[in-house]
């Protein structure tokens, strides 16, 4: 496995995240079928920016650093982006169909037609988090 590929992800991961704060910072009904909670964003936002900033000081440092604090930087890392996994698929689970006689109709924004835009990030952050994990796992970082 390429460390280009890693790097890469991680900046789009970085996006991901961004993207998400940004897309649910106005109001909490955006983009979805129900007001989404603000602890799922919240989580998503301050471990993604604790993720990243763990990630690359993991990813700059390796190897200018002694490895127990490598490993460390690296684990670290890796547990904030899998708490960002879960907070975002939290948020995705805001698409399900709902059925009933208090159901709402789903709401639309400006960014997108649709949960496709919510699906493809998040779905590739979690392509991208088992890649880090592995990548990781093998020292190919």
């Amino acid at each position: 496995m390429s460390p280009v590929i890693v790097h890469v992800l991680t900046a789009l991961a970085a996006v991901v995240v961004v993207l998400t704060r940004l897309r649910l910072r106005r109001n909490r009904d955006g983009a979805g079928r129900a007001a989404i909670a603000r602890g799922p964003v919240g989580v998503h936002t301050v471990a993604g920016v604790l993720a990243v900033v763990t990630w690359v000081a993991f990813l700059v440092t390796s190897g200018h650093v002694s490895e127990s604090t490598s490993t460390l930087l690296g684990l670290a890392g890796l547990v904030l982006w899998w708490i960002v996994v879960v907070a975002g698929l939290l948020i995705l689970v805001r698409w399900l169909p709902v059925r009933g006689k208090h159901a709402t109709a789903a709401v639309e924004d400006s960014w997108s037609n649709g949960p496709g835009l919510s699906v493809l990030g998040h779905v590739g952050m979690v392509v991208g988090v088992v890649v880090f994990t592995y990548a990781y796992l093998v020292k190919a970082v």
